[in-house]
């Protein structure tokens, strides 16, 4: 089979823009290889076993923490959930589709973690808050957080869940764009405690909730994400039919999935995580090996003011070999791999020169975002909105703000070409 590189926002001289051919997973011809097929069966079932023996060994949360994060990675890599992807077809394309998953996933979340918040706290007005939501400060620092990660997202290509999947497709990009996610949560180590005192400290814990009772933060939830997509709907082309597939191996391996099916799977994943384990993410893992790390150098300060007291998807010490992250991504990576195999989209690619630079300054911004915004686009804005927290509203709000002027100074500036 000819071999095929998933597109990746390609940098260019300044008065040229590169010109690939769409090579995307969606338009690859399907070809049916039984041994690939059961090389991704036999991964996914090596999954499945260490969950079950390690619930046997009374180790619950990382045995359901793998499974949720296979789920998730199959979801990421079959439906090509990538928030970054989902924002340029429609700043470049007027495609809509799949901003319309994310929706779906937000508005499916949302009364999911709404049901289980009613059971466990039934007045919301108490001044509470429900135990391990990603519920966080919002701040001035929020909001450079959220364009930092918009930022790297833009020219990396891809946000850090995005990267994790695209790492199982042999994507040459995700290897720089994850490690310099590391380097950027070291830097957001050394810079946290002037930005805590400073913006963080005496700011606002804001739970919709609590503001408006369950049924009015519900309803101006649903009522936003309707506005929402009343407004890319007509900002937005006419689209015409979707291939379908012939036959059902072709439309589970072979053709993207709908991103309103991975928006629905996804939100209900969200609720039964945060029912059963923690709020999804994809961050804790990475910055607390980032923490390690820089300590180890001595680079992070020994007093992180206030950050173990926070809610999000950050680092904590931990002497585990791996926690409940780890194996959510660890599962993440491995199940994205699997799916990518079976679909014949695992095309590993040397990594060219603006492989490694795109990553490693995307990666950087990615990691000090995602540390000063105490999660990512998974943690922050998708758990957080979920959870009926106006931090993630703000952080999402920030996160495709600093997308579009990023990929607009960036395009003028002849950095970053638009696709074909």
């Amino acid at each position: 089979m000819t071999q095929h590189v998933i597109p990746e926002a390609p940098l260019a001289s300044p008065g040229h823009a590169l010109k690939t051919p769409d090579t995307s997973p969606a338009s690859l011809p399907f070809e049916w290889k039984r041994p690939r097929v059961a090389v991704a069966v036999a991964i996914l079932g090596l999954l499945g076993i260490a969950s079950f023996v390690l619930h046997g060994q009374g180790h619950a949360a990382p045995a359901l923490s793998l499974v949720f994060g296979a789920v998730f990675g199959v979801v990421l890599q079959r439906s090509r959930f990538c928030f970054f992807c989902m924002f340029r077809e429609w700043y470049d394309d007027s495609d809509p589709r799949g901003l319309f998953g994310l929706l779906v996933a937000l508005a499916t979340g949302i009364i999911g973690t709404t049901l289980i918040f009613g059971a466990w706290l039934p007045d919301a007005t108490t001044g509470r808050l429900p135990p391990d939501a990603f519920i966080g400060p919002v701040s001035i620092a929020l909001v450079a957080a959220g364009l930092a990660f918009g930022a790297g997202m833009a020219i990396s290509g891809s946000c850090v869940s995005a990267h994790l999947y695209r790492l199982g497709e042999g994507s040459p990009t995700a290897p720089f764009a994850l490690l310099g996610t590391l380097i950027g949560f070291m830097l957001g180590f050394a810079t946290w405690n002037d930005i805590y005192l400073f913006a963080i400290a005496d700011a606002p814990m804001l739970w919709l909730p609590q503001k408006l009772g369950y049924a009015g933060a519900l309803l101006v939830a649903l009522a936003l994400l309707a506005l929402i997509a009343w407004v890319l709907s007509t900002t937005s082309r006419p689209l015409g039919p979707q291939a379908t597939a012939r036959d059902l191996p072709e439309a589970l391996l072979g053709q993207r999935w709908p991103a309103w099916i991975g928006g629905a799977i996804i939100g209900v994943l969200g609720t039964l995580a945060y029912f059963r384990v923690a709020p999804l993410g994809v961050t804790a893992e990475i910055g607390s090996r980032a923490r390690q790390a820089a300590s180890s150098l001595g680079l992070v300060l020994s007093r992180l003011e206030g950050l173990d007291t926070l809610r999000g998807c950050i680092s904590v010490a931990t002497d585990a070999l791996l926690s409940r992250n780890g194996a959510f991504v660890l599962a993440l990576v491995a199940a994205s791999f699997a799916a990518a195999l079976a679909a014949g989209q695992f095309k590993p690619t040397w990594p060219s020169a603006g492989h490694i630079v795109r990553g490693s300054i995307g990666g950087v911004l990615l990691g000090w975002g995602a540390m000063t915004g105490l999660g990512c686009t998974v943690g922050t804005l998708l758990s957080g909105i979920m959870a009926g927290a106006l931090s993630g509203w703000v952080f999402a709000a920030a996160v495709f703000t600093g997308i579009a002027i990023t990929l607009s100074a960036g395009r003028h500036a002849g950095l970053l070409a638009p696709p074909p």
